[in-house]
């Protein structure tokens, strides 16, 4: 299904019906009728694709049709491929956690935030032991202190029931959790941003007139460290 419908995305040569089409290639760019452009790719033994329809006149290529359907299909593993997908890994305390235990957890989230996940970091109150939330906050505080070279609080401690929550995102550059539609819609904008790379490669061989063809269609860990002194 994918494949039928790349290549319903282009025409190639006789369901090109327009009068005329520019033929770009490596030596530049010229208008040529449509029925001699179909001719020439005959005569080179590949294909007259359509590139850029809404051009005026249609950009076409003289390529194998085969071989650029599956550039076109490279092209679009490579775009899936820089998608990030995050997890959020949970680190559970209890509000007198030890020391050894602490380091322990420690040392797991400091790995979840290098491999790019998030993490949601909570402290777990029984009973009577809500009495002693405000140590299950520093306890939080201190845990995104020792961690701010990894990673970043997305909000203050919070009490939810019986149960305190901390959330940290990873700093490295680009991890950051999408749904399955924003997914999609990263994947779409980096596909017209790809076309529109295809079309500014056209338009740069044109002359300089024809220049207007193609339209270029919270926290910080200082603070952190501040409020976790003060408690």
């Amino acid at each position: 299904m994918k494949n039928d419908k790349l290549k319903n995305q282009y025409r190639i040569n006789d369901q090109i019906r327009v009068r005329e089409v520019r033929i770009v290639g490596d030596n530049g760019s010229t208008v040529v009728p449509t029925r001699d452009a179909i001719n020439m790719a005959r005569e080179q033994g590949v294909d007259l694709v359509e590139i850029s329809p809404n051009a005026n006149p249609p950009v076409c290529r003289l390529i194998d049709y085969s071989k650029f359907l599956y550039q076109q299909k490279k092209r679009q593993k490579e775009m899936k491929a820089k998608q990030v997908k995050v997890e959020v890994k949970e680190i559970r305390f209890g509000p007198q956690t030890d020391e050894h235990d602490y380091q322990f957890k420690l040392k797991h989230a400091k790995e979840f935030l290098e491999e790019g996940n998030k993490v949601r970091a909570y402290v777990f109150f029984r009973g009577r032991s809500i009495l002693f939330k405000e140590q299950g906050e520093v306890l939080l505080l201190r845990f995104a202190n020792d961690l701010e070279e990894v990673g970043k609080v997305e909000g203050m401690p919070s009490l939810e029931g019986k149960k305190m929550f901390l959330y940290l995102a990873p700093k490295k550059a680009g991890a950051k959790k999408m749904s399955q539609q924003a997914r999609d819609r990263e994947a779409a904008e980096a596909e017209a941003k790809e076309q529109a790379k295809q079309q500014k490669e056209v338009e740069e061989t044109e002359a300089p007139a024809n220049g207007g063809l193609f339209a270029n269609a919270k926290i910080s860990a200082d603070a952190l460290k501040k409020l976790t002194e003060e408690e």
